[in-house]
C-alpha cells in the first residue's frame, strides 16, 4: 500500500477504496454461492409446489378449452330459456372433436364435481353425436337426452368457463353456487368440510396442550437432575426416533383395542367388566392418544433446551428472599420457559395439524383429519382442485395462526436452543 496524488493505492497501483470494494463483492458471490444450492432447493422443493397448489385452487381450464365453441355461443344467451340451434350445433362439434381425440373425460369430471350426473350425460351425449349428420341439431341432441333441456345444464356451463373459478374454495367450505350464480350451502347431507376443519383445529390444539401438560415435568427433570440421569431420559425420550412412525402407530393399535392389553389390565384389576370394555380406538380418543405420544418429543427439545440454560441459582436466590417453591417456580422460573413453550408449541400444532398417517390408522369415522381428505381427492376421487383449494385453507389457517401468536407473545421469542 502506497500514498500517490489520488490518495491510498495498493502495491499494484489500484485505489485502496477500489480494491476495498471488490474483495466485498468477492466475498458476497461467494457467500451466496455457498447458499445458492439451498435457495434453488428450497424454491424447488417448497415455495413451487405451493405457488402450484394455490393456482390449482382456483385453475378452471376444461370447459373453455374442451367446449370452446359452446362456450363462445353461449356468450349472447339470456340464461332464460334453452339456448338457440346455434349453440347446440356448436355443443355437437365440440363433442365430435373432444370424442375423437379422446379428452372429454376432464371436462366431464369437472362438470360433475357441481351437478351430479354430468359426466354420463356427456360421454352419452358424444357416443351418439356421430350419428348427427346435419341440422336441426337442438332436437337431436334432445332426442339423445332430455336433460339438455334443463336451463341450469347451461348455467352451468356459461358459469364455469371462466379460466378461474371459486367453487373448489366453496366446496371446500360446504358452499356452492346456484343456477343463479348466488352462493348458497350445500344440502346438510353434503356438509362435511367445516366439521372437518374445526375438528382437526381442536383436536391439533388438545394434542398441543397434552404434549405440553407431559412434556414440562420431563424436560424440567431433564434440566435439573444429574448428568448420568439425564442422559437416560433423553434416551428415554429420543428412542420413538430410532423406530418406524408406522410401527409405533400400529403398537397403540394393540394397546388400545377392545380385546388389548389397557382393556386387559382393566379387567383384571376388577375395574371394567368383561362386557364393558373401553373402546378406546378408531375414534378420536385414539387419535389423540397416539399423535401425543408421537409428538411429544417435539415438545420436549425445546423446552429442555431453554431450561437447561435457565441458571439454578434463580430458583436458590428466590427461595433466599422468602419466597415458597411454588411462588418461586411461578414468578421466576416458569417465565423463564416460555421461549421454550412458544417453540414446542408452535412445532407440535403445525406438525399436528397437517398429520395424515396416524389419524388414517387409529382415528375411525370421528378421528380422521382433513388432511385424510385431502389425500382422498389426490388419490381417489383425482380433484385435485378440491384437494389443493383445502391445502391452502389450512396453508392460510396456519399463516394466521402464526401471526396471532407472533402478535400475543412474539416470534423473537422463541427459541429452539
Amino acid at each position: 500500500m502506497s500514498r500517490t496524488g489520488k490518495g491510498l493505492t495498493t502495491a499494484n497501483g489500484v485505489p485502496l477504496k477500489v480494491s476495498l470494494m471488490r474483495t466485498n463483492r468477492r466475498n458476497q458471490i461467494r457467500a451466496f454461492l455457498l447458499v445458492a444450492p439451498l435457495l434453488l432447493f428450497l424454491v424447488i422443493a417448497f415455495v413451487m409446489p405451493i405457488l402450484d397448489m394455490l393456482k390449482r385452487s382456483v385453475d378452471n381450464p376444461e370447459v373453455h378449452t374442451q367446449l370452446s365453441r359452446t362456450v363462445a355461443q353461449l356468450q349472447d344467451w339470456d340464461g332464460d330459456s334453452v339456448p338457440d340451434e346455434a349453440v347446440f350445433e356448436a355443443l355437437v362439434q365440440d363433442l365430435k372433436e373432444g370424442a375423437a381425440a379422446r379428452n372429454l373425460g376432464l371436462v366431464a369430471s369437472r362438470l360433475n364435481y357441481e351437478i351430479s350426473g354430468m359426466r354420463s350425460l356427456i360421454t352419452k351425449t358424444a357416443r351418439r353425436t356421430g350419428r348427427i349428420e346435419s341440422g336441426p341439431y337442438k332436437e337431436a341432441v334432445l332426442d339423445i337426452d332430455e336433460d339438455w333441456a334443463d336451463i341450469d345444464i347451461w348455467r352451468l356451463i356459461k358459469r364455469e368457463s371462466n379460466p378461474y373459478t371459486l367453487s373448489y374454495y366453496l366446496a371446500a367450505v360446504d358452499l356452492k353456487f346456484d343456477s343463479n350464480g348466488d352462493i348458497v350451502e350445500q344440502p346438510e347431507y353434503l356438509q362435511i368440510y367445516q366439521q372437518l376443519f374445526v375438528r382437526t383445529f381442536w383436536m391439533s390444539m388438545a394434542i398441543t396442550g397434552l404434549c405440553l401438560l407431559l412434556g414440562y415435568p420431563i424436560a424440567f427433570l431433564l434440566a435439573n437432575t444429574p448428568l448420568r440421569y439425564s442422559n437416560l431420559l433423553m434416551i428415554l425420550v429420543l428412542l420413538p426416533f430410532w423406530t418406524s412412525l408406522l410401527v409405533r402407530t400400529t403398537t397403540w393399535i394393540a394397546i388400545l383395542q377392545q380385546q388389548g392389553i389397557l382393556n386387559d389390565i382393566f379387567v383384571g384389576l376388577g375395574l371394567l367388566d368383561e362386557d364393558s370394555r373401553l373402546s378406546m380406538i378408531y375414534n378420536k380418543t385414539g387419535t389423540l392418544v397416539a399423535m401425543t405420544h408421537i409428538l411429544l418429543p417435539f415438545m420436549i427439545l425445546p423446552l429442555y433446551s431453554v431450561m437447561k440454560t435457565i441458571p439454578p441459582y434463580y430458583m436458590r436466590a428466590a427461595r433466599s428472599l422468602g419466597a415458597r417453591p411454588f411462588l418461586a417456580f411461578r414468578r421466576v422460573y416458569f417465565p423463564l420457559t416460555i421461549p421454550g413453550i412458544g417453540a414446542g408449541s408452535i412445532l407440535v400444532f403445525i406438525l399436528a395439524i397437517g398429520y395424515y398417517i396416524t389419524p388414517a390408522l387409529v382415528g375411525g369415522q370421528d378421528g380422521i383429519f382433513i388432511t385424510n381428505f385431502i389425500a382422498y381427492h389426490m388419490q381417489t376421487s383425482l380433484n385435485w382442485g378440491l384437494a389443493a383449494a383445502i391445502a391452502s385453507i389450512l396453508l392460510f389457517v396456519v399463516i394466521a395462526f402464526y401471526l396471532i401468536y407472533n402478535r400475543l407473545i412474539g416470534v423473537d421469542n422463541v427459541k429452539l436452543g
